[in-house]
């Protein structure tokens, strides 16, 4: 295999999971009876442009489906994320009735929406027909298809070139990065901004994040590879932002090469920082393995514990995070009876690789449980806070990354 950013060979293995389905691949009862595909999930990285990557064995359409059943507007903390961003971005860059915005992978209209209310002309790119459908019952206009230069060029030829483009927890989902970066240069008005979010490799390390790694998620990103890629597209990054989602993400502002946009010191103290950290050398990348294992470990042990005690659990979020975590540890029915989950399109399904039952959190008021495993671990305390009669009545709250923790 190759990088799929400089086409350097790849020769060294950050992190192997095994075996494992498409993390958002729920099942129905009838899926049950019938064989479950199972994909190599392990991810390598590049010692030339340091991209740590998975191992091509699927491609978009397998994972983003007509059924894909992730609806960005499940959780509250991410739709105030989304005003906020819009409120901010409205300003600052002085968007009005004149302006377009364009979200790629604009998912259920969580964000575009905030857009609407406020009169600015926007666009949705959507592959899933599942989220699309619910964005456009909100007035979002959504074009329904995967973004590439392709499609970049026809926007472009149809006067549709944005002065904002957003992409948020996209930019590590598609498997050709480098037509990916030339598209969004393609679909760039001259004087406009790219904005992009995304997990931050130096806090995946940092924390252990192993769980954030699934086959949707094609790349792991620090701002010096991201940098790279845009450069070659003809991009330039002149702003980032560390946030607090997902357990530690970027947002960086990127524009054309020669837009008259001073680039912010922000930029050269982070691409510091990386290099402090060893982001750029194979040493950090060689243990984490280890690391990885030693909470998967911990986490069954815990599991195996609880169920020869007798006490009774359930997990919080169906989310595909877990999905990573139970199906590296093997982790069936016997030690997790269900999960519970908000989102009105898993409920009554399965979960891929484990098969464990997932019900609506309706189903946790009679519960007598000891503890609820919080899959999510990045939204902990919005699960903590909407189910406190649950603790009132002496349930604890658990979280396996990065490192087990009972509260």
């Amino acid at each position: 295999m190759k990088c799929r950013h400089c086409a350097s060979p790849l020769t060294h293995i950050f992190l192997d999971l095994g075996f494992a389905p498409p993390s958002n691949a729920y099942l129905t009862t009838a899926d049950l009876t019938r064989p479950e595909k199972y994909y190599p999930l392990r991810t390598r990285v590049c010692d030339e442009c340091w991209l740590v990557q998975t191992e091509d064995y699927t491609d978009s359409s397998e994972l983003f489906d007509e059924q894909y059943a992730y609806f960005s507007s499940t959780s509250s903390g991410w739709l105030a994320h989304a005003a906020r961003y819009v409120e901010t971005m409205t300003r600052r860059l002085r968007l009005d009735r004149d302006s377009l915005v364009i979200e790629i992978a604009s998912n259920d209209g969580y964000l575009l929406r905030n857009f609407v209310a406020a009169g600015i002309p926007c666009l949705g790119i959507e592959p899933t027909a599942s989220t699309a459908a619910a964005a456009e019952a909100l007035g979002i206009p959504v074009l329904r298809d995967f973004f590439d230069s392709r499609l970049a060029g026809q926007l472009a030829a149809s006067g549709q070139q944005a002065d904002l483009i957003a992409g948020n927890n996209v930019f590590a989902h598609v498997p050709d990065i480098n037509d990916f970066a030339r598209g969004l240069k393609t679909a760039l008005r001259p004087n406009g901004t790219i904005t992009l979010e995304f997990p931050h490799l130096m806090r995946l390390i940092e924390h252990v994040q192993f769980d954030t790694v699934y086959h949707e998620h094609f790349s792991y990103l620090s701002l010096y590879t991201t940098q790279r890629i845009l450069q070659a597209a003809g991009l330039r990054i002149y702003d980032v932002e560390e946030l607090s989602t997902h357990g530690g993400s970027l947002r960086i502002f990127a524009c054309h090469a020669d837009a008259p946009l001073p680039t912010s010191p922000a930029v050269s103290a982070l691409l510091a920082e990386e290099e402090r950290r060893g982001l750029r050398s194979l040493t950090v990348y060689r243990d984490f393995q280890t690391r990885a294992n030693r909470i998967k470990d911990d986490f069954l042990g815990f599991l195996i514990e609880q169920k020869r005690a007798g006490r009774k659990l359930a997990a919080y979020g169906a989310a595909a995070k877990g999905n990573t975590l139970l199906n590296y540890a093997g982790i069936k029915p016997d030690l997790l009876p269900f999960v519970c989950d908000a989102a009105q399109a898993k409920q009554g399904k399965f979960l891929p690789g484990s098969h464990i039952p997932i019900l609506s959190p309706d189903s946790l008021r009679d519960c007598e449980l000891d503890f609820l495993i919080i899959l999510p671990w990045n939204i902990a305390t919005e699960v903590k806070a909407q189910n406190r009669p649950l603790a009132a009545r002496g349930t604890q709250f658990v979280t396996a990354v990065p490192h087990l923790e009972i509260t």
